[in-house]
């Protein structure tokens, strides 16, 4: 079969061929994919940045897709840590690992969707008991996995939802997607800025971690009204920096909880049971998703635009 292959951590995938993967037990399937998401997690995975990777290669990346097995059904998957991903014209899923798709539904949106919208979905239905009227921030929402989370805290029936982000355009947006208020991430005057706008918030989803992280928790807990008013600050993601210089002070100072939400601080048996509902929020036409579909075999180019891409990219093998 034809896959994107990394055979190197420096440089993008290759189309090229590879071993078609053969199915081990009677729980695995062999299925025709017809769009894998090309996610920032994937792009970790292939430069073997994520805290998962291994110095396993050759490697065919996509961590989840959409396919059609040999009965026909249309399935969403998510794959284990594995040398053979998504992005090849065959792979091979666990049926336990997946989940059944009405035939009238879009794979390049699911397969967009499912991944960003995940990240923000699990962490307030398996981190913490989120209620329907608290108030969120949400620092790195223009990116893709941001985007969704905003979509996500109106569903789930968030009170105010303050975006914060560097990339102006984008975070205008946000509002028609849900937010009530937008925060842009520079200025002199950002601490005061961020501080008036999400200092008493309940909850914080942090896809930035890092310099900015730390920046902006300092910021919302010496402006909240009621420092013992409970605020839970859920680490996603890390695109501004690993590590994050916390003061100690904010700690004792006010009542913060600081989680992590994603693999291993989260079960994989947390994660499936969250598949269907949020396939059928997808299917139901819930939230706003700009995908750009691209053939596998331009995975070269679609790993360059993927940088850069406002819209969410899908390699497409078999459509």
């Amino acid at each position: 079969m034809r896959a994107a292959v990394v055979t190197t951590f420096d440089s993008a995938p290759r189309y090229q061929q590879f071993p078609t993967p053969v199915p081990a037990g009677d729980d695995e399937m062999l299925v025709d994919v017809l769009a894998a998401g090309l996610h920032q997690r994937v792009r970790s995975q292939a430069d073997g940045s994520h805290y998962t990777s291994t110095d396993e290669l050759p490697l065919v990346p996509g961590i989840d897709g959409v396919g059609r097995g040999p009965d026909g059904s249309l399935r969403y998957f998510v794959l284990p840590d594995t040398s053979v991903g998504s992005m090849a014209e065959q792979t091979v899923i666990n049926l336990r690992q997946s989940v059944e798709l009405p035939y009238t539904i879009d794979p390049v949106v699911v397969a967009a969707a499912m991944n960003p919208a995940m990240s923000s979905w699990v962490a307030l239905r398996q981190r913490v008991q989120f209620q329907a009227g608290q108030d969120v921030l949400i620092l790195g929402a223009t990116g893709n996995a941001g985007q969704m989370a905003v979509q996500i805290a109106k569903l789930f029936g968030a009170n105010k939802i303050i975006a914060a982000g560097r990339d102006a355009e984008r975070l205008a947006a946000l509002s028609a997607l849900g937010a009530t208020a937008m925060v842009r991430l520079d200025g002199d005057d950002l601490a005061d800025r961020l501080g008036k706008a999400a200092g008493d918030v309940d909850l914080v989803l942090d896809y930035l971690w890092g310099e900015p992280t730390a920046a902006a928790m300092t910021a919302v807990l010496t402006n909240r009204a009621d420092r013992g008013q409970p605020l839970t600050w859920i680490e996603i993601g890390s695109v501004a920096g690993r590590i994050a210089p916390i003061s100690s002070a904010a700690l004792r100072a006010a009542r913060i909880q600081i989680v992590g939400s994603g693999q291993g601080s989260v079960s994989g048996h947390e994660y499936l049971a969250e598949l269907p509902a949020l396939a059928d929020a997808i299917a139901a036409g819930r939230f706003a998703i700009d995908a750009r579909a691209i053939p596998l075999a331009e995975v070269e180019q679609a790993w360059a635009a993927a940088a850069d891409a406002r819209q969410r990219i899908v390699l497409t093998p078999q459509l």
